[in-house]
């Protein structure tokens, strides 16, 4: 694969690092953007710790301005495409996570376009995907489910992966359709730590090391490992499957308190402060009213996110590590790395 180049849009983040060891230690040559030539020597520094950096370079280009796309672009065989904003807290005004979000997919599309890029993967998420369906949906969701947007309750970031991932299938549809196309669809992403650059998933479960829960609310999250997420990006990217393929990385749906007794017997005293007990739903709904963080998983509480992704691992030929695995190494990763300790999470 040494003449083989991809583009990992968003190198420096959580996944993105994943995605370019997976591919380096495939013989892939890789190019990573970053927003600033800062941060390139910092991810250089974590990924040669895990992959050999002589086939890795870096271009500087941003989601919100066109300038160094067409650079990033030159020579560039395969495309895996992980930039995009991923919110700490629900901003008030949804559009500056929807605007960069879906301009920037179609930012990064129409340069690849020009430099005639053959493959490309984009990443989504499983909120494209689980949501605005009401309690009413039957059976477990698919790779043909669509997140609604217009439904009540459904969150800024669940609408700009939604609306994104719309937006690059059409844009592919209706103007590049020789494309060969993908997602990848992430749930909850657990598992290691490369550096101490963590995202939210890493916070959530540092906040749970440092006792910030009291319990844990009745929350089906989808979850999976970020180890299986890069392979699901490379195997996508290889794949033989007729364009257009949809890729639910997953390993399954946990309800919060099953994610977390792994993790507290796993770790022992070093996770004493994880909770296990679980809330009832009144005493979260009741905290919401003063907590403006807790609101957006009111609607949640006690609804099951069933997930079949039979045709996924069939199609990429792979199985998911369990959450008893992805959810203590994450969770050992923080505390190696001093992540809990030092407060540098918040």
């Amino acid at each position: 694969m040494d003449d083989v180049t991809v583009l990992i849009t968003g190198i420096s983040g959580f996944i993105a690092k994943h995605c370019a060891v997976e591919l380096l230690g495939h013989g892939y040559r890789v190019r990573g953007t970053v927003r600033s030539a800062d941060k390139a020597d910092a991810v250089r520094k974590t990924l040669a710790e895990h992959a050999n950096p002589a086939r890795l370079e870096f271009v500087v280009a941003d989601l919100l301005s066109d300038a160094g796309w067409s650079d990033a672009m030159q020579g560039v065989d395969g495309v895996l495409h992980l930039a995009s904003p991923f919110p700490l807290a629900q901003p008030k005004d949804e559009g500056e996570l929807i605007r960069p979000a879906v301009d920037g997919t179609l930012r990064v599309l129409r340069a690849a376009q020009v430099a005639g890029v053959k493959r490309f993967v984009q990443t989504s998420s499983t909120v494209a995907v689980l949501f605005g369906h009401g309690r009413g949906h039957s059976g477990p969701y698919t790779e043909v489910d669509w997140t609604d947007v217009d439904a009540p309750h459904v969150t800024a970031y669940a609408k700009s992966k939604t609306l994104a991932e719309r937006a690059a299938r059409d844009f592919v549809a209706r103007e590049w359709p020789a494309l060969h196309y993908a997602s990848v669809n992430p749930g909850l992403v657990l598992g290691p730590l490369l550096d101490g650059d963590a995202g939210s998933s890493a916070d959530l479960i540092a906040s749970c090391l440092r006792g910030k829960y009291p319990g844990c609310p009745r929350l089906s999250l989808p979850v999976v490992d970020v180890r299986d997420v890069a392979v699901a990006h490379r195997l996508a990217l290889e794949s033989d499957a007729a364009s257009g393929g949809r890729f639910l990385a997953t390993s399954g749906s946990v309800w919060f308190k099953d994610l977390m007794r792994p993790i507290k017997d796993s770790l022992g005293a070093r996770a004493r402060k994880v909770p296990t007990r679980e809330l009832p739903d009144f005493l979260v709904k009741l905290v919401s009213l003063f907590d403006p963080a807790s609101r957006p998983i009111v609607p949640d509480l006690g609804v099951e996110y069933p997930i079949d992704n039979s045709t996924t691992c069939r199609t990429l030929g792979m199985a998911f590590r369990p959450h008893t695995e992805s959810g203590p190494a994450m969770a050992e990763s923080l505390l190696r790395l001093g992540l809990v300790s030092t407060g540098r999470m918040t």
